[in-house]
C-alpha cells in the first residue's frame, strides 16, 4: 500500500478531529493532499531583531527574550487578557493572549530564552505582539525549520480550533519523517535533463521547508510544470483518442448548395480570416474524425456567414444541421439573418423556440424526423426528447459559455454518430485560457472584421460633462441615428437597480421629450413578450433610444445604432464594455461608445476604461481582463473555478504553460500510449489521475 493513500488521520499530531476539520475545510482526505497543500507566500524567519531594532510596519518579525513578568488584565465586559512582559538585553515589549489564557499561562516558563514571532504593533510607546508564535530557543535551533518560513492557506474555522499556520508546519515535518521523503519520480529522465528539472524528491521538500530562495524558485517552476504537462497531456490525449475512437461522418463532397452560395450569392467579399476558418473547418468534416471546434470572433467579425456555409456542406452531404442560441432574441435573429443570406438557395429552415406554437410545433417535429427540414435554429427548445432528427450531421453552437457541460452532450445523443460540433463564441479567449479550457477543442479564430466597418470610438467622460454628451445625442439623433443607454445591475438589490433605471428613464424622457423623441425601456422585470416587443419596436426605428439594462449584452442587431451610452461604466467588466459595445457599429456609419462614470475610481477601474478607450481588439481586451481578474469568471458561473490548481496559476505562468503544452504534443506524437520504458510511471500516475472525478472529466 503506498503510504500517502493513508487517510489524514493517521498522521501524527492530526487525529479523528483534526482530521474531520481538514477535510471539510481544505479537502484533505489523506496523506498526498496534505502534500500537496502548498504555501501561499514565505516569510523569511533567518533574521532576528533586537527589541530596540522594532519599527512600526505592522510586519512579521522574530525576537530571541526571556518572559520576565505575566499578569492577567481585566478588560470590558468580564473578559481578561494575558500579558507576558519580554525583555531582551535592548528593551522591554509585551506579549498578549486574549484567547486560551489558562493553558497558556501554565505553559509558560519564566527566565527561559524564548523566540516569539508575530505581527509587532507600536501601542503608545511599547511594542506589543498578539497571539505570537513561540518556541523555546533550544527546540528552535533543532527543529527542521527553513529559512523561509512557508505560510500556509488556512480558513477562519481552522484558525480558531487551533490548526494554525504552525500547526500545519508540524504535520508537514511528520509527513517527512514517515514516508523518509521518498517521493517517486514522475516525469520522464529526459524532460529532467532537457528543462534541468530538480528531482520530485528535492521540489517536494524544498516547496515546504525552502534551503535557499534560489532552491525555492526552482522547486516551484518543476512542480508549476508537471501540473501544467499531465492537464494538457490528458486534454491532448483526450483529443486524439477523440479524433481516433469517435468516427465522425466524412462530408466528402463539396457540392451544389456551397458552390452556388459561394460563387453567386456572398453579399460581401470573405475577408482572409473566414477564408482560413472555412478551410480548418472543411479539412475537419472531411477526414474521418468527428469535428470538435472552437469559433472565436469578435462581435461583428462574420461569424454567422461561416456557419451557415458549413450547413450547406452538410446539406450537400445530405445531413441536417441545427444552431443552437441562448436567448429567444438571438435564436430568431440568427433565423432571420440566414433566412435572408439563403433566400436564393431554395433549402428550409425553421425556428424552434419556447414560444413556437403548438402547431408550428408539430410541423417542425415531422419535418425533422422525415429530413424535409434542412436547417433548424432555436434554443433549448431543442434538446426536448421530442426533437428527434432523421440524421443530425452538424451541431452548431453559439455564444459557448452560456450552456453547461451537459446540456450540449444531450444534443449529442440526437445522432446515432455524434455530429460535428462547432462552438461559436464572441468572448474572445486569451489564448492561454483557451488552450487549458477548451485544450480538447480545436481552436480557429476570425481576427479581421469585414471590410467596410469603421472602428468604434470611445471615450471616457465623466458625469459633469453630461450636457454635452447630450447635445451629442440629440445630434446624433437628428442625423436619423439611434442610441442606446445602459445602466449596470448591483446585483444585490433588484429594486435599487429597477429605481436606477427608472431614475434614469424618467430623467431621459424629461430631457428627450415627445413628440420629438420616442424611447424604449428593456430591464429584466419584464415579462419576455415584452422585452421582445421593445427590442423589436427598436430594431425597426419606431424609437430612438434605447434604455436597457444589461439584458442587451447578446441580443439584436440594429445596423442604424450607432451610439453605446454606458451608465456607471465602472461597475461593469472588461469583457463585458466590449460586450456591450459591440452592439453598435453594425452599420456604414461612424460609431461611438461613451463610458460615463463618477469621479471615484479605483485603480483597476481606471485600467479598464484606458483599455477600451485605447483599442477594440477583443483579444487584447480579454489579456488585460484576464490579468486583472483572474481565470476563474472567464467561464461563466457553472465552471468557474474549473482549474483547482494546486500550484499553478494560468496568467502569471502562462510561458510554463506553453512550455509544457508544447512537450505535452511531442510526447503524444512520439509515445501516443506512453508504453515506451522511461514513459511507464508517467503512465500510472496519468492513469491515476483519469480516475478522479476532477473537472477534467466534465469538459469533453
Amino acid at each position: 500500500m503506498n503510504l500517502l493513500e493513508t487517510p489524514i488521520e493517521y498522521l501524527k499530531g492530526v487525529g479523528p478531529q483534526r482530521g474531520d476539520l481538514l477535510r471539510k475545510e481544505l479537502n484533505i482526505h489523506k496523506y498526498l493532499d496534505l502534500l500537496h497543500l502548498f504555501p501561499n507566500r514565505y516569510i523569511d524567519r533567518t533574521r532576528y531583531y533586537k527589541i530596540n531594532q522594532l519599527v512600526n510596519t505592522n510586519s512579521e518579525v522574530q525576537v530571541v527574550g526571556k518572559i520576565i513578568h505575566i499578569k492577567t488584565v481585566e478588560q470590558a465586559k468580564g473578559r481578561t487578557r494575558l500579558v507576558a512582559l519580554f525583555a531582551d538585553d535592548t528593551g522591554e515589549m509585551e506579549l498578549v493572549w486574549f484567547q486560551g489564557i489558562k493553558w497558556i499561562r501554565e505553559s509558560l516558563k519564566l527566565n527561559v530564552p524564548y523566540v516569539a514571532f508575530g505581527k509587532a504593533s507600536l501601542f503608545g510607546t511599547v511594542f506589543t505582539i498578539a497571539h505570537p508564535e513561540l518556541e523555546l530557543l533550544q527546540e528552535h535551533k533543532a527543529s527542521l525549520r527553513s529559512a523561509m518560513q512557508p505560510v500556509y492557506p488556512s480558513t477562519e474555522k481552522l484558525a480558531n480550533k487551533g490548526v494554525t499556520n504552525r500547526a500545519v508546519n508540524k504535520m508537514m515535518q511528520q509527513i517527512f519523517v514517515e514516508t523518509k521523503a521518498l517521493f517517486t519520480e514522475t516525469l520522464p529522465q529526459y524532460l529532467l535533463d532537457e528543462l534541468k528539472l530538480v528531482s520530485k524528491n528535492e521540489a517536494l521538500f524544498n516547496i515546504h521547508f525552502p534551503k535557499s530562495p534560489d532552491l525555492l524558485a526552482k522547486s516551484q517552476f518543476r512542480l508549476k510544470f508537471e501540473e501544467l504537462f499531465f492537464i494538457q497531456l490528458q486534454l491532448i490525449s483526450k483529443n486524439l483518442v477523440r479524433k481516433h475512437k469517435i468516427k465522425g461522418y466524412p462530408f466528402t463532397t463539396v457540392g451544389n448548395f456551397f458552390n452556388d452560395f459561394y460563387q453567386n450569392h456572398l453579399p460581401f467579399q470573405l475577408t482572409d480570416a473566414q477564408k482560413r476558418v472555412l478551410k480548418e473547418i472543411r479539412n475537419d468534416l472531411g477526414s474521418h474524425a468527428q469535428m470538435n471546434r472552437l469559433l472565436q470572433g469578435d462581435v461583428g467579425s462574420g461569424k454567422t456567414i461561416v456557419a451557415l456555409m458549413c450547413m450547406l456542406l452538410a446539406k450537400d452531404n445530405g445531413f441536417q444541421s441545427c444552431l443552437m442560441a441562448p436567448t429567444e432574441i438571438l435564436a430568431t435573429q440568427h433565423f432571420n439573418g440566414l433566412q435572408e443570406l439563403a433566400k436564393p438557395l431554395n433549402i428550409t429552415i425553421k425556428l424552434l423556440t419556447g414560444s413556437t406554437k403548438t402547431s408550428e410545433r408539430k410541423d417542425i417535429h415531422e419535418g425533422l424526423e422525415n429530413g424535409s427540414l434542412d436547417i433548424i435554429i432555436g434554443t433549448h427548445a431543442l434538446l426536448e426528447d421530442k426533437v428527434q432528427f432523421q440524421n443530425l450531421g452538424l451541431a452548431i453552437i453559439d455564444e459557448q459559455h452560456r450552456f453547461g457541460v451537459e446540456q450540449r452532450s444531450k444534443l449529442w445523443r440526437k445522432a446515432t454518430i455524434p455530429p460535428h460540433v462547432l462552438v461559436m463564441t464572441a468572448t474572445p479567449i486569451p489564448r492561454t485560457l483557451a488552450m487549458s479550457l477548451y485544450g480538447d477543442l480545436d481552436i480557429s479564430v476570425i481576427d479581421e472584421l469585414p471590410p467596410g466597418r469603421k472602428p468604434i470610438q470611445t471615450v471616457h467622460r465623466f458625469d459633469s460633462n453630461r450636457l454635452k454628451v447630450w447635445k451629442f445625442l440629440k445630434d446624433e439623433i437628428a442625423k436619423g441615428r439611434q442610441v442606446y443607454i445602459v445602466y449596470p445591475l448591483i446585483q444585490e438589490s433588484e429594486k435599487m437597480d429597477y429605481k436606477d433605471l427608472m431614475d434614469g428613464h424618467e430623467s431621459i424622457s424629461r430631457d428627450f421629450p415627445l413628440p420629438h423623441y420616442a424611447i424604449s425601456m428593456v430591464h429584466g422585470k419584464m415579462k419576455p413578450a415584452e422585452k421582445e416587443e421593445e427590442m423589436r419596436r427598436f430594431a425597426e426605428g419606431k424609437t430612438n433610444i434605447m434604455v436597457a439594462t444589461t439584458v442587451i449584452e447578446v441580443g439584436v442587431n440594429v445596423p442604424n445604432a450607432s451610439v453605446m451610452v454606458i451608465e456607471s461604466a465602472e461597475r461593469f467588466g472588461l469583457s463585458q464594455l466590449h460586450q456591450l459595445r459591440g452592439r453598435v457599429g453594425r452599420g456604414a456609419d461612424q460609431s461611438y461608445c461613451i463610458l460615463m462614470t463618477g469621479y471615484k475610481l479605483s485603480n483597476e477601474s481606471k485600467t479598464r476604461l484606458e483599455t477600451m478607450c485605447r483599442t477594440n481588439d477583443g483579444f487584447e481586451i480579454a489579456e488585460v481582463d484576464l490579468k486583472l481578474r483572474g481565470p476563474g469568471d472567464i467561464m461563466g458561473t457553472q465552471q468557474s473555478g474549473v482549474l483547482n490548481l494546486q500550484i499553478a496559476d494560468l496568467v502569471k505562468d502562462r510561458d510554463i504553460l506553453q512550455l509544457a503544452r508544447g512537450y505535452a504534443i511531442k510526447l503524444l506524437k512520439d509515445d501516443p500510449a506512453m508504453n515506451k520504458l522511461e514513459h511507464l510511471k508517467m503512465r500510472e500516475v496519468f492513469i491515476e489521475m483519469g480516475k478522479k472525478k476532477n473537472i477534467w472529466n466534465y469538459i469533453s
